[in-house]
């Protein structure tokens, strides 16, 4: 993405985002690839841009999604790149795509990509097992391992923020076992997951987010070619209006319409046909019947070189290959034409618009109907793609207006945003996604026939993520509900079997066996409640029996005369009649009471009392129903048990990587002593702060440690690294300590002198413009002037008759001390206020004194004269007053 684009970006979400002032967390999210991955983190820390791309260890915008095991350690990301050609039966790739697939599945994918790992069948899930050095794992457990190593580069990205919520994004293809798979090993990874959202739909947040649709709205096709897998998705934009805060405005959304793929076409399968190409060159090179593709370290490093040879070929009309020692000590040098390479990939070009062909024969589009068709996913970079998608198209110019790699990241970060509680939008782009499959529920059990009713379409395709739904089924006894994909046709990568999840549903036979005596007035029946997740994950949540039972009740009576023991108000709030309806929620060990069978002493007068009647009423009882899960195969989920152990194993790793990263830094931290020191002690200054005999002892010391560390120390722990580090320290640090006083002691020194000249001039200064600051808060500071003079004089001398080999008569750190302390002196001296000048009062003369006191007395004595009065001769209002405050007495 050009810089200039960048900045528009940064300086639009600054706007556009609000910070809370109760929260300064943050949300990230992870475009989860089959071969990298991408982090982005929106921060509303000041100072931070408040979305961006995070990066690693590398400084790199992107990472390997490998994990490795070698020499007892565990590699993940660039760490485990750096040794895949070596050791490729010990780095784990394409992990995202295995994660609960049948392990035949698994297999077989694996040797297509010339990955030959040490794999076994979970005999609980048939899973594959991963078989490492450090122990086995399923592909969930590796998959977390990814997580909790993106979720590292997030917290360090946010510089202390805390982060704990994220929105990982999914391709549009994969299934709900593996989707609940990975929330799974988000789980184990100890990432809260907001949702799993599908990648087109990050991508058209992104192109979205700084668009206005109120003009006019537009159909956009984003055609997406990555490692493993390509699809195009059929969005369309527009404008609605809103109130906010009592005005109408315009608000934009975007509704995805449709998304059709290819799950086994994408980058790595157009880099195959040149692998396959060049190992039967070489085979033809070597003769005797040799194949290397039998040789995995083989296979690595040529399918490494012909990486790079097909990016050379973007750019190029031919490109070389060099791979060394590819096998058995034999170099292979080749060379191939861009033309020879795009004949290699011919069918595949025209498979790569299949994706991009249905969503218009779907969706009833004409082409001239598409506004734009963005190209995301970095196999779209190829020259002879391209120019397909531009003959199909009928277009000179493709539309590239997002960062192919990052696009799918950043519009998933926003889509974090959205739907946190930390952190909110001002202006939102509304998001309605759809499910990428349709769903049918069947329901199984005695006595249920095979039709429309126990089987039904729930979730047709693109049906609103989230939603919910429920489904009756009459019936009495116990029964089992499979969810299920609606068409073998239309299953996720490596499914061999509609149904993905299975439930048994216990209860209703006990519910009906209950209210059997009672007088049902229909038949029982089952309520069925299903949700589609905002991830895409169908499930049914739960389910009750309805009961419906009409019976006798006793009523009061109407129209009863005023005598009547029974009152009238409560006559006329029971008029209800046989035909009202009461509902209640009971559990199976409810009792029903006296009212669980109809009367048949109704009319009998003689069982009434006067006040009341008999009703026939309608009730309706509902009752919870128990659901058990029993979905079997890589759907199933993980027990509590197999999760605690897949989370102890984890943080086992992680404690081991931490300590591995400690010895590390330790073993370097004493390397860099040893050296930098050896480099001091060759100064001039060494020589003045210490004997030869102490520099002798200090320099052989260095040389045992350094050779402890090159044989044995190879394979020391981080605490013996640390104890050689203290003992050389507690050597080298007095020396070091006196070389640094050699400098800082004459340093603070000369400031402190220069300071005590200078209060001798602010004293002068008091004097002359501060004549209001007390004497003895100046002498104060004179004193403790002369003071610190006398002891910089005294330390001096000690000073010069002190040798450098020994501990100084004194240190720059107490100069300043008392420096410090000096100055603060003299700055609450010189803080002191000026006095404010007191205000006289003027006096007043006798004669003017005495007639005032005169004037007071006199109408003192009137207001005297007056109150009396008026208590002998009270006013009318008064006299009532009077009265009215007797009354009330009364």
């Amino acid at each position: 993405m050009p810089a200039t684009m960048l900045f528009r970006l940064g300086l639009f979400l600054s706007l556009l985002l609000v910070n809370p002032i109760l929260s300064q967390s943050a949300v990230f999210s992870i475009d989860l690839g089959s071969e990298w991955f991408k982090i982005a983190v929106v921060n509303l820390k000041p100072g931070q841009p408040p979305i961006s791309i995070a990066i690693n260890e590398m400084s790199k915008r992107k990472t390997p999604s490998l994990v490795a095991f070698h020499s007892g350690s565990r590699l993940i990301g660039e760490e485990a790149s750096g040794i895949v050609a070596r050791y490729p039966n010990k780095v784990y790739s394409h992990l995202r795509d295995l994660i609960s697939k049948p392990f035949p599945y698994v297999s077989k994918n694996l040797e297509s990509l010339y990955l030959s790992y040490d794999i076994s069948a979970d005999e609980s899930r048939n899973v594959a097992v991963f078989r490492t050095e450090n122990g086995d794992f399923t592909a969930e457990e590796l998959v977390a391992m990814l997580l909790k190593y993106a979720l590292g580069f997030a917290v360090t990205h946010t510089r202390g923020a805390p982060v704990k919520d994220a929105v990982v994004t999914v391709p549009p293809y994969m299934g709900v076992a593996e989707r609940k798979g990975l929330l799974v090993a988000a789980e184990l990874a100890g990432i809260n997951v907001l949702a799993l959202v599908n990648e087109h739909s990050g991508a058209a947040l992104q192109y979205g987010i700084d668009k206005d649709f109120s003009n006019g709205s537009r159909h956009v096709i984003f055609y997406d070619m990555g490692a493993g897998s390509t699809y195009a998705a059929l969005v369309y934009f527009s404008a609605y209006n809103t109130k906010e805060f009592g005005k109408t405005v315009s608000a934009n959304q975007f509704q995805v319409k449709d998304v059709r793929w290819d799950a086994e076409l994408g980058g790595e399968h157009i880099e195959l046909r040149l692998v396959e190409y060049f190992a039967d060159e070489f085979n033809k090179q070597l003769g005797n019947g040799v194949d290397i593709r039998k040789s995995p370290k083989a296979m690595a490093k040529l399918k490494k070189q012909v990486k790079r040879t097909k990016e050379i070929l973007s750019a190029n009309t031919a490109a070389p290959i060099s791979v060394e020692s590819i096998y058995d000590d034999r170099d292979f040098r080749s060379s191939i034409t861009r033309e020879k390479f795009e004949e290699l990939c011919d069918d595949l070009w025209e498979k790569a618009l299949v994706p991009l062909k249905d969503v218009l024969t779907h969706s009833g589009l004409k082409i001239e109907d598409i506004y734009a068709v963005e190209l995301i996913g970095g196999a779209t970079r190829v020259p002879k793609l391209q120019a397909k998608l531009q003959e199909f198209l009928g277009r000179k110019e493709l539309d590239r207006h997002l960062d192919s790699d990052e696009a799918i990241a950043l519009g998933a970060s926003l889509h974090a945003a959205n739907i946190s509680d930390g952190i909110k939008l001002n202006r939102k782009l509304g998001m309605i996604d759809g499910s990428p499959y349709g769903y049918v529920i069947e329901v199984d059990g005695p006595d249920l026939p095979k039709d429309e009713s126990t089987k039904q379409m729930t979730i047709p395709r693109m049906k609103k993520l989230p939603s919910k739904m429920f489904r009756s089924i009459v019936h009495n006894k116990d029964f089992e509900v499979s969810l299920a994909y609606e068409s073998d046709d239309f299953l996720p990568p490596g499914t061999t079997s509609r149904i993905f999840s299975q439930y048994a549903v216990s209860g209703l036979a006990d519910a009906s066996e209950k209210y059997a005596s009672r007088n049902l007035s229909a038949p029982v029946k089952a309520n069925l409640h299903f949700s589609l997740s905002r991830s895409g994950i169908f499930s049914l949540d739960r389910a009750d029996a309805v009961i419906e039972i009409t019976e006798w009740v006793e009523v009061p009576r109407k129209n009863l005369t005023v005598d009547n023991s029974t009152s009238a108000s409560a006559n006329t709030s029971t008029e209800s009649g046989p035909s009202s309806t009461e509902e209640s929620d009971e559990k199976l060990n409810t009792d029903g009471g006296s009212s669980n069978t109809s009367d048949p002493g109704a009319n009998d007068s003689s069982t009434i009392s006067p006040g009341t009647e008999k009703k026939l009423k309608k009730r309706t009882f509902r009752v919870p129903l128990k659901i058990d899960e029993k979905t079997a195969g890589p759907g199933a989920s993980l027990s509590e048990e197999t999760f605690s152990e897949a989370k102890s194993k984890l943080e086992a790793l992680d404690k081991k990587d931490e300590e591995r990263r400690r010895t590390a830094e330790l073993k370097n931290s004493l390397e860099g002593y040893i050296y930098d020191t050896r480099d001091k002690f060759e100064s001039e200054d060494f020589v003045k702060i210490s004997t030869s005999q102490e520099r002798q002892s200090f320099i052989e010391k260095l040389d045992e440690v350094q050779e402890w560390l090159y044989t044995d120390g190879e394979d020391a722990s981080a605490t013996q690294f640390q104890e050689h580090l203290d003992k050389l320290k507690a050597i080298g640090d007095p020396i070091f300590f006196r070389c640094n006083e050699l400098t800082a002691r004459p340093a603070a020194s000369d400031h402190a002198r220069k300071y005590l000249n200078e209060v001798q001039q602010i004293v002068r200064g008091w004097e002359t413009n501060k004549s209001w600051l007390p004497k003895g808060r100046i002498d104060e500071v004179l004193n403790e002037t002369e003071k610190v003079k006398n002891w910089l004089n005294q330390k001096e001398a000690e000073q010069k008759n002190t040798p450098g080999s020994e501990k100084p008569a004194f240190t720059s750190e107490e100069v300043y001390v008392k420096f410090f302390d000096l100055q603060d002196k003299v700055n609450k001296v010189n803080k002191i206020p000026k006095p404010k000048p007191k205000i006289e009062k003027p006096v007043k003369n006798e004669t003017e004194s005495s007639k005032e006191k005169a004037d007071a007395t006199n109408s003192t004595e009137e207001g005297k004269e007056q109150t009396a009065a008026g208590a002998e001769n009270p006013s009318a209002d008064e006299k009532a007053d009077a009265q009215s405050k007797d009354h009330d007495e009364l």
